[in-house]
């Protein structure tokens, strides 16, 4: 399956809260399972995600760790700050292992920009490992 949010179909990070120049948030579209974005202490914590072109996201796979809430959202323009709600999870606690969760999108909505924002943790960081973005562009 396509991974619309990967740099080799052209996705960027066009926007993060925090960045650690050892765990910068263009670790989580670089396809490597061993790099990770690193928050840095404050909720909530975004990243937002420009794809090549625009898309109809299905669902949104992620690989994180000490993540308790994060909501999705999406733009329909590529340079707007106006983001919609398109779905919400709760994450259990794991503390041995990545959470990998796969959230759905109802209704195929048509994104330019894909804003992940962590509003809770269960620590004072999170780590997010990888994003990927299932869809039709």
């Amino acid at each position: 399956m396509l991974d619309y949010a990967s740099v080799k179909e052209g996705a960027q990070i066009v926007l993060s809260t925090s960045s650690d120049e050892n765990h910068p948030p263009e670790n989580i579209i670089d396809g490597l399972d061993e790099t990770f974005w690193a928050t840095t202490g404050l909720y909530p914590q975004e990243v937002i995600i420009r794809f090549k072109s625009p898309i109809n996201i299905s669902s949104v796979a992620i690989s994180c760790f000490n993540v308790q809430k994060i909501a999705l959202e999406g733009s329909e323009q590529d340079n707007s700050d106006k983001f919609v709600l398109l779905s919400e999870q709760e994450f259990d606690r794991d503390d041995h292992h990545k959470q990998n969760e796969e959230i759905r999108v109802e209704g195929n909505k048509q994104v330019h920009c894909l804003r992940l924002l962590i509003t809770s943790g269960y620590d004072h960081f999170v780590a997010v490992y990888n994003v990927k973005v299932n869809g039709r562009g």
